[in-house]
């Protein structure tokens, strides 16, 4: 081996062990405000097809945030955004998204609507968990959040389904943003 192939295996091995720190705790709080106004732009809707309507655009839009927010942070601290880690993370949080997704519209097509909350909250958890593990340590621990209140959903009476998706996607977003962005730089 040369200099250069024992530097590329050496940069290559700390990549993959690193974490991914690009997390945005303000983006995370900046999507907690916007699912509080999602939550009760949709407490005032008519029909099951309008109040889906206004979550899915919350959904849209807290990607757009989530990756924008991201992207910033990884531009301001010098990081890659496509790195080992954050490809990772990618990879761990995008199955359970897309059986959200799918889910979605099976259950609202077969009038399970109400089961939607407790379904995003948990899905979105484990996901949260899986990408969280390659990330910062707090990570995690927000989505274990996130599928103790998806657990409490199921328990719960249906009616509550906002409340609980105001209290995941809204505080849960807004309280760990504020701890990531304080504790990790923003």
């Amino acid at each position: 081996m040369n200099p250069a192939d024992d530097l590329r295996f050496i940069r290559d091995t700390m990549e993959r062990s690193a974490a991914f720190t690009a997390v945005s705790g303000w983006g995370y709080m900046i999507l907690g405000a916007t699912a509080l106004g999602a939550a009760a732009l949709a407490a005032h809707q008519l029909s099951a097809a309008a109040w889906l309507r206004v979550w899915l655009a919350e959904g849209l839009l807290a990607m757009a945030v989530g990756l924008l927010s991201c992207t910033w942070k990884a531009n301001r601290r010098g990081l890659p955004l496509f790195s080992g880690p954050a490809r990772k993370v990618a990879l761990s949080l995008s199955p359970p998204l897309v059986a959200g997704a799918f889910l979605t519209f099976v259950l609202f097509r077969a009038g399970l609507d109400s089961a939607l909350p407790a379904t995003w909250l948990l899905l979105y958890g484990a996901g949260i968990i899986t990408g969280g593990a390659f990330s910062v340590a707090i990570v995690p621990i927000m989505g274990i959040c996130f599928m103790l209140l998806g657990g409490l959903a199921v328990l719960a009476p249906a009616a509550w389904g906002n409340l609980f998706l105001a209290a995941g996607f809204g505080g849960l977003h807004v309280a760990f943003g504020f701890l990531i962005a304080r504790r990790h730089g923003g």
